[in-house]
């Protein structure tokens, strides 16, 4: 991907147009190994610019039409719609893949992938083969969910009111990973009777506008900000009433499983880091009288221990990712309450493996590796900032309220 001082950046007060849609259609997927394979190759592209993009506050632009145009957002469309279905397994194993190149790339897709899934449980027919023939071709989804003033995450101010063919759309939203760099932007928002809906307005539609103003430490290129949404008319045939919170789905594992992998993705990549750092650059420590830092005692044990947690936060990736399948298969009271829990346990150790290991890096690989030329920073960055998207301390009382004394935990996106 090539990198120059022209590329937009995040936070800044220039204009940026829409992307436009796609001249042709994505690669479609013939495989889940197929998948993997392609992730693996992104991956090794997105890792080469991370680091400035990372310092300079490039939008990866070029990053995420190629990722798109890989056929890799289309992952969880159904086979019975063109897709390959992938299991969500796989789902994680490929978003963990990206997240170690860039984790804000994986953040970007995170929402689409999510919504793939509400079109899924919740889309009329027309709405499905419409909405998922568009991803098939390479069309993205953004985020308009959550509002910065709400009293909190779940209560939406945003309002969206007939007008004959169409419904029109009033509000303001925050945290809009991927609107951006959208070609469509489902907007969460309520009618006069409460009931709540996604509706998929055109980036470029009038009334909508996306302002870059991101800037928090981490998940910097993500371009996170705000939507402003005013009288925005869109047709009622892409407004999908949300139900699956109401129902017993796995649409809230879903979004969590993804939440997770990539947090599995940030430490996997920082480890590895370490690792290399260590083996290269560190200069052994004078009281373990040992030639090279690579065979320090401790240094050793650490790295050691840090694997074992890793390894251990993919194996429960991969046990929700199971359980989520077998959700989706045959969902029920209790086999989404199953995946759900199985899905909060392995958020539980992808954050706390992800805090520590882009924190140990430093401990371990020495002074020498705090300095800028490295940029080893965004690691610890994006961990700390990505983590925060939905408390673990919760997830602790939600499983331990689940085994104890079988209370089901709530349904809804951060659970």
């Amino acid at each position: 991907m090539t990198q120059s001082s022209h590329r937009p950046r995040v936070n800044s007060a220039e204009p940026f147009s829409p992307r436009p849609i796609p001249a042709t259609a994505a690669h479609r997927l013939q495989s889940e190994a197929e998948a993997v394979e392609i992730a693996r190759q992104l991956a090794a592209q997105f890792l080469t610019g991370a680091a400035e993009r990372d310092r300079e506050g490039y939008l990866p632009v070029e990053e995420l039409d190629a990722y798109s145009q890989s056929g890799l957002w289309g992952l969880t469309v159904p086979k019975e719609y063109g897709g390959v279905g992938a299991s969500y397994s796989t789902v994680a194993w490929v978003s963990s893949i990206i997240a170690a190149a860039d984790s804000s790339i994986a953040q970007i897709a995170h929402n689409h992938l999510t919504l793939v899934a509400h079109i899924a449980l919740d889309g009329t027919e027309e709405q499905k083969k419409e909405l998922f023939g568009l991803v098939l071709d390479g069309w993205r989804f953004g985020n308009a969910f959550s509002e910065l003033n709400s009293k909190n995450v779940a209560a939406f101010e945003t309002r969206f009111v007939d007008d004959g063919d169409h419904v029109i759309v009033q509000g303001e939203k925050f945290y809009t990973t991927g609107a951006l760099l959208a070609h469509l932007v489902p907007i969460v928002a309520v009618n006069d009777q409460g009931q709540a809906a996604l509706v998929f307005a055109q980036r470029d539609a009038p009334g909508l506008t996306v302002t870059n103003n991101w800037s928090s430490f981490g998940q910097r290129t993500t371009a996170s900000g705000r939507v402003q949404i005013e009288q925005v008319r869109v047709p009622k045939s892409r407004v999908v009433i949300i139900d699956a919170f109401h129902n017993h789905t796995a649409a809230g594992a879903i979004s969590q499983i993804i939440q997770a992998a990539i947090d599995a993705g940030i430490a996997r990549q920082a480890i590895d880091e370490t690792i290399d750092f260590v083996q290269t650059k560190s200069r052994p420590w004078i009281d373990s009288d040992k030639p090279t830092a690579a065979e320090d005692v401790f240094t050793i044990q650490a790295i050691g221990d840090l694997k074992i947690k890793l390894h251990a936060a993919e194996a429960l990736l991969e046990r929700a990712g199971d359980l989520i399948d077998k959700a989706v298969a045959a969902p029920g009271e209790a086999s989404v309450a199953t995946a759900t829990t199985a899905t909060a346990e392995a958020k539980v150790l992808t954050t706390q493996i992800a805090i520590e290991a882009t924190n140990r890096l430093f401990e371990l690989a020495g002074t020498r590796s705090t300095l800028q030329q490295h940029q080893l920073d965004r690691y610890w960055r994006n961990a700390r900032v990505h983590t925060l998207h939905d408390p673990v301390r919760w997830k602790y009382f939600h499983i331990g309220n689940y085994y104890l004394n079988g209370v089901n935990p709530p349904r809804n996106a951060w659970n």
